[in-house]
């Protein structure tokens, strides 16, 4: 978590955090630097969903970021903002056929809708659905997120 944490402090906009549980006012995220939320009942998708519902009534283009990617920069997530200028979605695909980034400037709920989370068409059908609403996307470097031991092993951080 330090990593996806140095690496939003180090992005100029502003940040919200989404607990899955409880808030902790006293951890390690300042209160300053991050304005903290509740994550929605469900499962991924209706996370992500009222997530960018709630970072989209702030700003005009929002962009979450997966805190299980060793190899996110800060420049990728900038990269992903400014993509956001000329295009309607920016994506940043993972080997295993996810994705580590999603951003966009107007909310689009049919992006969450009955999606097979955690398998490897996620990306193929994020991006049926981007192309389906006749919207425009970049997409970022394709990264290794972390889900299993052997992830970790080959693309976890040093330690």
């Amino acid at each position: 978590m330090r990593h996806t944490r140095e690496i939003a402090l180090a992005t100029d906009t502003e940040r919200l955090l989404f607990y899955s549980q409880d808030i902790n006012r006293n951890d390690a995220w300042s209160n300053e630097a991050f304005e903290k939320h509740l994550q929605a009942d469900g499962d991924l998708g209706d996370r992500m969903s009222a997530a960018f519902q709630t970072a989209l009534t702030k700003g005009e283009k929002a962009v979450i970021i997966g805190s299980d990617c060793a190899s996110l920069t800060p420049q990728i997530v900038s990269e992903a903002f400014a993509a956001l200028d000329d295009n309607d979605f920016v994506v940043g695909p993972t080997f295993d056929g996810g994705y580590y980034l999603l951003g966009m400037k107007e909310f689009a709920p049919s992006l969450f809708e009955n999606v097979e989370w955690s398998t490897e068409s996620v990306f193929t059908t994020t991006i049926e659905r981007i192309k389906s609403l006749d919207a425009s996307y970049y997409l970022t470097e394709k990264l290794s997120d972390i889900d299993y031991e052997e992830d970790w092993v080959k693309y976890g951080w040093e330690v």
